[in-house]
């Protein structure tokens, strides 16, 4: 696999997961009225920072 597309997978790869987590705060916000914990939001933070990262290295 050449360079360009390991790095597409690897940004789709942290997309899905990054969307899962949120998905599932925004669920236990809704649903059951649960605010995420402080820990929750500071990996996902740090998820996103890789990600942008990722997508910013050449």
């Amino acid at each position: 696999m050449t360079d360009i597309k390991q790095k597409k997978e690897n940004v789709k790869m942290h997309l899905k997961d990054l969307r899962q987590n949120l998905k599932q705060m925004h669920l236990a916000v809704t649903e059951e009225l649960v605010l995420p914990q402080p820990d929750e939001v500071k990996t996902l933070m740090s998820k996103m920072d890789q990600l942008l990262e990722l997508i910013e290295s050449k």
